[in-house]
């Protein structure tokens, strides 16, 4: 029998097992099951369903995190979704139970930030713009080169002037943040077909650039000399194909999760912007909470943020060397290089003091969030 064959043949009878299993024992010890890769063990599953129901059954309380991940998207994408349902079980001294939504089951970004606000849910993860339309200052994440790189995007989410003047904005719209995900600054990355490498603004002249909605990076963009085209992210990899657009700018771990290691030749890390996530709770549910499940809840997720930390350039390496299998390659600007790019379209420019004003609140208040950003805290994260 050939790899190939054998390797769908096993895959076939995983996703029976994982089928049979979900109808008999429930969708989260049928993904724990699969996570651990002990769907073809009838021993293995029977053991992790048997340990599931106990703590199900032995929990005060049940949590349900959704996120818009598959469970093994963190080898590239380092999201931590098993790893926060673990700490949180174990934090709290088994009195949370949490289950898992993965795969977007329950929806994606702005539906499970509604979710979560509602009380659909107890818990989400969604991109940290969609926290922007409860607080707005988050939406400054978005400027170029104000915390592109992970290390400044970490040293302002962890900073206490972040927390004293964008949390309350959250709170009030009945979330509470547990912790901010690291993901990798979003790239330069250009269909195949084009010229080489982007490696100044120069070579962005008039390339089509695949935006989201968000105009701060449409205005990004042109003032790097591209063509900024809005497509819906579903419509992405069609456009990229067609040449609707010629470029567009996630991280390498999303690249990659999102299938599109077959339609790039290079990526540029440009290091503009982060693409940052966030793990938000339902603040009433949570206050509802005896004192010590919210200290095990923060506490976990204290530690969840760690590990994320500690996963960066693992993840990060394994997308790289995914995609390099297609033929993808990598470009890291110089460092005058990159200083064109900041030049450019970095925040220093008075293109972005509109931004700074609306969405801070005054350029006082930006210039104290510009400091936190480039204070080292105690957490330290690699930057590609």
């Amino acid at each position: 029998m050939s790899d190939s064959k054998e390797r769908n043949e096993i895959k076939s009878l995983e996703r029976r097992r994982f089928l049979k299993l979900t109808g008999t024992a429930g969708f989260t010890t049928a993904v724990v099951a699969a996570s651990a890769g002990a769907l073809t063990s009838t021993e293995a599953v029977a053991q992790t369903a048997k340990e599931e129901r106990s703590r199900e059954k032995a929990a005060d309380h049940i949590m349900t995190i959704a996120t818009a991940y598959i469970l093994g998207a963190s080898r590239s994408y380092p999201i931590m979704q098993l790893d926060l349902k673990e700490n949180i079980q174990n934090a709290t001294n088994g009195k949370i139970y949490v289950k898992l939504a993965p795969g977007g089951q329950l929806g994606a970004g702005g539906a499970l930030a509604s979710k979560v606000q509602n009380g659909t849910i107890q818990a989400a993860q969604h991109s940290l713009s969609n926290f922007a339309p409860f607080a707005p200052t988050v939406d400054l994440i978005n400027m170029p080169y104000f915390c592109g790189a992970n290390q400044r995007f970490v040293n302002l989410v962890n900073s206490k002037v972040w927390k004293d003047e964008v949390h309350p904005s959250v709170e009030a719209k009945g979330f509470k943040p547990l912790f901010y995900v690291v993901i990798d600054p979003r790239v330069v990355a250009v269909r195949k077909g084009g010229a080489g490498p982007v490696k100044t603004p120069a070579d962005l002249d008039g390339v089509k650039f695949r935006v989201p909605g968000s105009k701060m990076l449409q205005q990004y963009y042109r003032m790097v000399g591209a063509n900024p085209t809005p497509v819906a992210w579903g419509e992405t990899p069609s456009a990229i194909k067609q040449g609707v657009a010629d470029a567009l700018d996630p991280s390498v771990g999303a690249l990659y999760v999102f299938g599109f290691k077959d339609i790039l030749s290079w990526v540029t890390f440009s290091q503009a912007v982060p693409d940052s996530q966030v793990y938000s709770c339902n603040l009433e549910w949570f206050n509802s909470l005896p004192k010590d499940v919210q200290d095990g809840i923060d506490f976990a997720s204290d530690m969840t943020a760690a590990q994320n930390l500690a996963k960066v350039p693992s993840a990060r390496t394994y997308a790289m060397a995914e995609l390099s299998k297609s033929g993808v390659q990598f470009y890291s600007p110089t460092a005058d290089e990159l200083s064109l790019w900041q030049e450019a379209g970095g925040y220093q420019r008075s293109e972005w003091d509109p931004y700074k004003v609306e969405l801070a609140g005054s350029m006082d208040k930006f210039d104290r969030l510009v400091e936190a950003a480039g204070t080292m805290g105690r957490h330290y994260v690699h930057d590609a």
